[in-house]
């Protein structure tokens, strides 16, 4: 007989976990009190939203759910956000939190919050449990529903005295859920069809979405696009999942994107949506892509088969399976003609990397650091005009890109380089944020510090909150109303009280050195890069 907390602890370790990411709390102690004689590292986070976003950065580098445990009340809800961000990204994450006794519960003792109903829109699933006996069957569907079908986060809330009950602790081999069946496999008629449709097209385009990152895909579909000579673009999402410089890769689509790549969307006669939900940043007139090309959309969740774009063709299942089946009934297209109009438009495609005077130029920096990174990096973007210069400035090999795509969450970055150096300890990692993001998470140095991880920060100075701006500007006649960041700190004084190495940038002229002196220094470095105020995104 052992304690439910024990049991928790026992399938945690069952289940391969190695690292946890939390917040303790008094309705959680026991649980806390059993992780501490096991073998599962505790990552101890500096506010529980961050805690969400570290297990999130875990689980995209890992490729295994991240784990995350907070206690009662404000524990809980402060992770919401986090829970939302995983959600909207698809990104599988196990979470428990502690919750008063069960006598208790409904009668707003202190710290009680109904966390299961209040997450209840951004998660897959979630429990409340009641019964003790029901702790290794909950625990093992927990892992198996967010790992499974279209990935996401899911919530288990745990009483004080359920902790404390004694169980006989079975866990199970494996897992049954009556009506949950997600489709991995494509069905073989509709496989024929997406293949008929590729080999009868002459302007093809593959656009690829953050499930193929989830489904680790990308190898396949790179196949897929050589094999059949078939161009590819991505979401912002999807960034990462094929080396940026493939000569059939385009960059990225939608608002913030390349006018190369929307080209290719909007002329194509055939769009293979493969892991995308095709949202409105990403494909903004879906009704005008509808009318000029047949579309395939391939996703492992029905629900997002034309929610946004009319699918011709709908395929439901695991990206890798689905193009692995269809590399097996494709050739090569008539594409030649395609290509060659899409390069030139590649060729033509101009960006403003133009010196700034007293500041830098994020574009040229964003390349000058791409250009000295690992094959292997792992970069974390934040959102904002950082994300966009670095969506679109970024060159990706074997590595890397983690931001909130979906939510669009600020303060993710720092906490998600933590979750995914933990997940990668020999991949470099490297965060770009700007300065109003970075003030919501810079409590996560603490983190860094204590962990001893070697994340190199760049933070963006413009002292705006620069995409606010831009928008005030362009949509709102010029009145700036709540986007000025006065009053924040020196981030080089803020990294010294911290014990961490820092520099600030200001000359273009400085970038190499600059760049090379933080990814050659030992563990954490901060380095402040001056952006004039107005700078655009794109």
């Amino acid at each position: 007989m052992i304690t439910v907390a024990q049991g928790m602890v026992e399938a945690l370790v069952h289940e391969g976990v190695s690292v946890v990411f939390g917040y303790p709390g008094a309705a959680i102690c026991p649980f806390y009190d059993s992780l501490a004689g096991s073998p599962i590292h505790h990552v101890l986070v500096r506010q529980e939203q961050n805690a969400g976003h570290a297990a999130s950065g875990y689980a995209r580098v890992s490729g295994r759910p991240g784990v995350v445990v907070v206690t009662s009340g404000p524990g809980a809800t402060n992770l919401i956000t986090g829970l939302a961000t995983a959600y909207m990204d698809s990104i599988p994450i196990v979470a428990i939190t502690g919750q008063v006794s069960r006598d208790q519960i409904g009668r707003d003792v202190f710290q009680e919050a109904d966390i299961t109903g209040a997450a209840e829109p951004f998660t897959k699933y979630s429990w409340l449990v009641k019964d003790p006996t029901q702790i290794p069957r909950i625990m093992k569907e927990a892992f198996y529903i967010a790992s499974s079908g279209r990935p996401g986060p899911v919530l288990i809330d745990i009483p004080i005295d359920v902790q404390k009950e004694m169980i006989e602790f079975n866990y199970p081999d494996t897992v049954n859920i009556r009506g949950y069946k997600p489709t991995v496999s494509g069905n073989p008629p509709q496989i024929r069809r997406v293949a008929d449709a590729v080999m009868e097209s002459y302007r093809p385009l593959i656009c690829l979405g953050g499930g193929v990152l989830a489904a680790g895909a990308g190898g396949q579909v790179l196949s897929l696009a050589e094999q059949c000579q078939v161009p590819m673009v991505s979401t912002m999402m999807g960034l990462s999942a094929v080396p940026s410089g493939h000569p059939l890769f385009y960059g990225m689509l939608g608002m913030h994107g390349n006018s190369a790549a929307n080209f290719a969307v909007h002329n194509a006669d055939l769009l293979v949506i493969i892991g995308a939900r095709a949202g409105d940043r990403a494909m903004t007139s879906p009704g005008v892509v509808e009318k000029r090309a047949r579309v395939v959309h391939i996703d492992v969740d029905p629900a997002e088969i034309g929610k946004n774009v009319g699918a011709a063709i709908p395929l439901v299942g695991d990206a890798k399976n689905v193009v692995t089946q269809l590399l097996g009934c494709t050739g090569r297209c008539e594409s030649a003609e395609w290509i060659r109009l899409l390069e030139e438009k590649r060729q033509a495609v101009r960006y403003d990397l133009s010196p700034r005077q007293g500041s830098v130029n994020p574009r040229v920096f964003v390349r000058g650091l791409s250009q000295q990174l690992s094959p292997d990096a792992v970069v974390a973007a934040d959102v904002g005009q950082n994300q966009i210069w670095a969506a679109n400035h970024l060159s990706f090999q074997n590595g890397r890109f983690l931001t909130s795509g979906g939510m669009g969450t600020m303060g993710y970055s720092v906490p998600a380089a933590v979750g995914a150096k933990l997940a990668a300890p020999g991949r470099q990692t490297v965060v770009i944020c700007g300065d109003g993001s970075f003030q919501m998470q810079m409590n996560e140095l603490a983190t860094i510090c204590q962990e001893g991880l070697d994340v190199k920060i760049v933070v963006m100075k413009n002292g705006r909150l620069g995409m606010v701006r831009e928008l005030q500007q362009n949509q709102y006649g010029g009145t700036l109303s709540g986007i000025f960041l006065d009053g924040s700190p020196d981030f080089l004084k803020l990294a010294a009280a911290y014990g961490i190495p820092c520099a600030r940038l200001s000359d273009e002229m400085d970038i190499p050195l600059a760049v090379s002196e933080m990814l050659q220094s030992e563990g954490p470095y901060l380095l402040e890069c001056v952006v004039d105020p107005d700078e655009s995104s794109i």
